[in-house]
Parts: structure tokens; C-alpha cells; sequence
């Protein structure tokens, strides 16, 4: 694989793992609590930062350093809270 096949193909699955976990959380098939919806935004957020760093898009960049800080920041604050008995986290 090319390095340009290699960023383009992260920026595709970025765009498709951050709408995959937004279209998912919209129809209740996933919930912002669950650890699948903060990886996928995770990914999504690293593979952006792939694309747009060597593409040069510099404001695009820096939206998803922090959307990949909040989802993991997320992550290991869902991580500590209480569970229910269907091991669901509880606020």
C-alpha cells in the first residue's frame, strides 16, 4: 500500500466510523456511555488527523485532537463509574 492510498483510506474510515457512531447513537442502537461509541470516535478523530495533517488542514486538525481528547477522556471516566446489574454505567 502507498502512503497517499494509506491517508486517504484514513480519512474514509474516519468519516465512516464517526457517522457509523453518531447514525448508531441517533437510532438508540448504541448509547455515549458504551465504550464501542467513544473508540469509534476515537479512530474516526486519529484517522482525520492522519488525513488532514498531510493535507495541510490545519483548523481540521486541531477539532480532532480535542474530539479524540474527549473521547478519551470519556472512555476512562466511563470506565469508573458504578454498573448496574445489565453492567450498564450509571450517572
Amino acid at each position: 500500500m502507498s502512503l497517499k492510498t494509506f491517508i486517504d483510506s484514513s480519512g474514509w474510515l474516519a468519516a465512516i466510523l464517526i457517522l457509523g457512531s453518531y447514525t448508531l447513537l441517533s437510532f438508540g442502537k448504541i448509547r455515549s456511555l458504551s465504550p464501542i461509541y467513544q473508540w469509534m470516535n476515537i479512530l474516526g478523530a486519529l484517522g482525520f488527523i492522519i488525513n488532514c495533517a498531510w493535507n495541510g488542514a490545519w483548523p481540521s486538525v486541531a477539532l480532532n485532537v480535542a474530539w479524540m481528547a474527549i473521547g478519551i477522556y470519556a472512555l476512562r471516566r466511563n470506565s469508573r463509574m458504578p454498573r448496574n446489574e445489565t453492567g450498564e454505567a450509571v450517572h
